[in-house]
Formats: structure tokens, sequence, C-alpha cells
């Protein structure tokens, strides 16, 4: 991220590598050698800090490009784990919660996702005899920080954005919520089974509620740990900028692939979002309770006057001037710039 400016992302959203979850010893032991070492030799708590001291170099990038007012949005899970004959679980979360205030981000109300991945009859330790078994970890975290003090929207130009950038009164009482409980994991269709064993990505709806919550259409939205690309897509749907970061290129050929159909995907997230309001409002109206706002891009109710310049964007064409940069058309415009989608890969030594 060394070529990104100072104060110059809006939003960062991203999920890295777990520490202390096997599938992802390989990345850290190639970045801090000394990690494996700790594990073969038992000392988890060592490997699990060095790890940490890996991430902690990309956070630090992170609250650097920030611009004042801007957004860091981190998916992580906890970790549990049996070294020697010791089982423990990682707070992750919580170390990287230690990160961030210590780079002087305020961490803010975090989210809780459960990620229904284990089986309901699999347990952990000594199963249905008591006082040895442990819970299974079903939930993740998405960590939110903020970098000063609110963001201004100051001028004209600016207000108009936002009230664009808006989201249903309903969707808002939904996102806003620390507990959501609809989203599932993501299941990797790749083609390439190394590159699978590689990717840990979240559910698209992921990402791409964080940015309608936490930036304006025309921002740039960050993911300093891109792999299959989500976020870039993510954005691509919201009419944000985005750029990604990514070590691997393998990753490149299937996000090249995906490009090739985001926008019909993209709209038929806007089909339903509008579906979804209209089965709202005729619920609305069939209690007696109509609304009272009418949106002004669309004609339909809208139950506040905040909504009421709401737009949402279909995408026409993605097109990719360059083998690491996507460009997005718009059925219609409606943000300052076309946004620009740069994928960035950076060497692992540095």
């Amino acid at each position: 991220m060394q070529d990104l400016a100072d104060q110059s992302i809006d939003l960062a959203v991203t999920s890295p590598p777990y520490p202390m979850i096997e599938m992802w010893d390989g990345v850290f032991s190639r970045l801090d050698d000394k990690a494996a070492g700790c594990l073969e030799k038992g000392r988890g708590w060592e490997a699990y800090e060095r790890m940490h001291s890996v991430l902690d170099s990309v956070w630090q990038e992170v609250c650097r490009v920030l611009k004042p007012g801007g957004f860091a949005c981190i998916n992580i899970g906890d970790a549990v784990r049996k070294i020697g004959d010791s089982f423990f679980l990682y707070p992750n979360h919580s170390r990287i919660i230690q990160c961030f205030v210590q780079n002087g981000l305020s961490p803010l109300p975090a989210v809780i996702w459960r990620k229904q991945t284990n089986a309901p009859n699999k347990f952990m330790g000594s199963g249905m005899l008591p006082a040895g078994a442990y819970v299974t970890l079903e939930h993740e975290y998405i960590l939110i920080f903020r970098k000063g003090e609110k963001r201004e929207f100051s001028t004209q130009q600016e207000r108009f954005n936002r009230q664009h950038s808006a989201i249903f009164w309903e969707e808002r009482n939904q996102w806003y919520s620390d507990v959501w409980f609809d989203l599932k994991g993501a299941r990797q269709q790749l083609a390439d089974e190394k590159v699978r064993r590689r990717s840990g990505a979240y559910p698209f709806d992921l990402p791409y509620r964080l940015i309608n919550m936490y930036s304006v259409m025309g921002d740039t939205v960050l993911d300093p740990f891109a792999g299959i690309c989500t976020t870039m897509f993510a954005a691509m749907a919201a009419g944000r900028n985005s750029v990604m970061v990514e070590i691997e290129p393998d990753f490149l050929p299937g996000v090249r692939d995906r490009s090739r159909v985001i926008a019909e995907f993209s709209n038929r997230i806007i089909d339903e979002r509008i579906r979804r309001h209209l089965d709202f409002v005729k619920q609305r109206e069939q209690e007696g309770r109509p609304l009272k706002h009418v949106n002004e891009n669309y004609g339909f109710p809208v139950m506040t006057k905040q909504e009421v310049r709401l737009k949402l964007l279909p995408l026409s064409r993605v097109s990719s001037p360059e083998k690491d940069r996507f460009v997005v058309d718009y059925g219609r415009p409606a943000v300052p710039e076309t946004p620009v989608q740069q994928f960035l890969f950076e060497n692992e030594s540095r």
C-alpha cells in the first residue's frame, strides 16, 4: 500500500487471514518464518502474537491512508486450537481492536454475524459428558473504527450526493443492528482448487451493506486483503471506486471471470432491494399506515424525508482496459466520476 497517498481512502472493508486458524498457517509462516517455529515448539501464544504482528503493519497502513472521518470495517473470527495438550481460545478480535486504538482510531459498536459452518451434531471435547466440552464458534465480528471526528458534508453538492446515497428506512433498522442473523457463510466456487484453499471470502452482502452504511457514492473503498475481490464487486454494485491490494497473483484470472457477470448480478441485487421495499410499502398500506413521502427518482412511497432522493445505480457494463483495472458504466449518471476499480499486487517481501 506504499503507493497509496496519505488520507486518500474513505472506507476500508476487509477480512484478513485469521491468526491461529490452520488454513492460514502457511501464509503467516511465509511472512514470518518464526511463527511456524513457535507452532512446532508448542508456543501457541507466541505464534498468535507473531501472526498479529504481521497484520499490525497492514493496519498501520490502513490508518495512514484513511481520510479524517473515514471508517475501517474488519471482519474477523476468533480461533480455537489445541497446541500440545492445551486447548485455547485465541481472541483475534480483541487483539485487532488493541492495534487500531494504538494507532489513534476510535472503536465503534461492532456487528456480530452468525456463520453457521458446523453441523448441529458436532461437539468439541467430551460431547454429552459434563465439564469437558467446549461450545462451538459460529459467529464472527465486524469491527468498526473511525478516524477522527464525524465526517462533514459541507457543500451543496456533497449533501445532494449523500442524499442520493441513502438507504431505505427498513434497511437501516436491520443493517444497523449489532447482530446479523441473515448472512450465511460463503462457499467459494473457484476453478483452481489451490486458489480456493487460499481464499476465505465473506458473503457478498457483508461488504455491500458496509459500503452502503459507511460511505457515499463516488467514495473510494480499500481492501488490503482482496482475495477474490468480493469487496471490489460490492463497491461496483454500490457506485463506489475501489482499490484492491493482494499478494497472490493467482487470484486475478478468477476476478476477471467474475467481472464479466457482475453487472447482471448487481442489477439483481438492486431489483431485490426495490422488491423488498415495495413489499414493505404494501404491508404498511394493508395495516392502514401508509407512507407519507415519495421518492423523486422512482415515484414509490418511502418512510422518511431522507429517502426522497435515494437512487440505486444499475450497471450497464464492466470493462477492463488494463489487466489490473476495471471500469464500470452505469445505466444513468449519478456520481461525480465513473467509479474505477483497481487491483494492486504487492511483493511479499515488503
